[in-house]
């Protein structure tokens, strides 16, 4: 599963500073957390309380339809959300039910 980071301004995502970000999950966490890939995004799609919405991007990357995972009426930043259905397009999942 993919990491996707927010950076601060003026910031851009290095391989170094991805290695650096792995080192810290491996070192901290477990080496079973470590992502398979990072990428960095302008913001992560949040609910209208400013939950992060990681189980519907999750459901999204797994082959789930957008509509079915989440409503833009439910979301902070729907605009967000777009990245993540271009990015699961990419992917050409198989959709799922």
């Amino acid at each position: 599963m993919p990491l996707f980071v927010v950076l601060q301004p003026g910031l851009m995502l290095t391989d170094e500073l991805k290695a650096r970000i792995a080192t810290q999950i491996r070192t901290y966490g477990s080496a079973r957390h470590v992502p398979s890939e990072i990428f960095q995004v302008e913001e992560i799609p949040r609910t209208l309380t400013g939950k992060k919405m990681e189980l519907p991007v999750r459901k999204l990357l797994l082959g789930t339809s957008a509509e079915k995972v989440a409503s833009p009426d439910s979301m902070a930043n729907p605009a967000s959300f777009e990245y993540f259905v271009r990015f699961a397009e990419q992917l050409n999942l198989p959709q799922r039910v």
